[in-house]
């Protein structure tokens, strides 16, 4: 049987990519907590493994010619898992590319926008004393998610899955459109995006990567408010080069 990976987890969109990588592939793995909320992301022995000191990344103690290796980025370590297993990464050229195509729009485009949407609107309005500022933020990034709402949504149209068929670039893809619908950015405008977010969601491997989230989760929003919540935020936003 192989050796388990350990995944250097946060139950975040780019935590929960990896662990619905492994559930959907079936390799074994053991969740290592990094809570951010109190700085694991700057430990020496996690930067080692992610010289960004970021979550998540992941060590294969059974990696290239049986030697270990460490992944972090969670688009390449899906690339990478993909690779290994031969499973969700298409192997024919043309097929690649167009996995590839959607999973860089979604680490260039549609996570990091939805992350700055969500900053501007439930986290910037505890720093900016002029709310001028939020709102012009949390415009911003809603209009550009939106944009990309409907990217996607017509994208969707024609097919089932991202790719045609069911890839990585679902997985990178689907946690990112999880937050809760309001006025700005109503899922209900995106009939196509909607059906494959039920789609992808109803999947065991899924449903099974999302169980293992809550099993190691504090709430996160109780890290950042009551006692130690202002060291949380210091240890989330604002951080500069060391």
């Amino acid at each position: 049987m192989a050796a388990p990976i350990d995944v250097h987890y946060w139950p975040t969109p780019n935590g929960h990519k990896v662990v619905i990588a492994l559930e959907e592939m079936g390799l074994p793995y053991n969740i290592v907590a990094v809570r951010i909320g109190r700085g694991d992301q700057f430990e020496p022995g996690f930067q080692a493994i992610s010289p960004n000191g970021r979550m998540p990344a992941i060590v294969d103690p059974d990696g290239p010619d049986g030697q270990p290796i460490s992944v972090f980025e969670s688009g390449a370590i899906l690339q990478y898992l993909g690779r290994k297993t031969g499973k969700f990464y298409p192997t024919d050229e043309r097929a690649r590319v167009r996995v590839d195509e959607w999973a860089f729009w979604q680490m260039a485009g549609l996570g990091p926008m939805a992350g700055q949407r969500n900053h501007f609107r439930n986290y910037s309005p505890m720093f900016l004393a002029d709310q001028r500022y939020s709102a012009y933020g949390a415009n911003r990034y809603t209009n550009e998610v939106h944009r990309l709402y409907g990217v996607l949504n017509r994208r969707l149209q024609a097919r089932d899955f991202v790719a045609d068929e069911y890839s990585i670039a679902d997985m990178l893809c689907w946690p990112w459109v999880q937050g809760r619908s309001d006025a700005a950015l109503d899922v209900d405008e995106f009939p196509h995006l909607k059906a494959w977010k039920a789609r992808v969601g109803e999947r065991p491997a899924v449903q099974r990567a999302l169980e293992e989230g809550k099993k190691v989760s504090e709430d996160l929003r109780l890290q950042q408010s009551g006692p130690g919540g202002d060291e949380a935020r210091r240890m989330l936003f604002n951080q500069r080069a060391r």
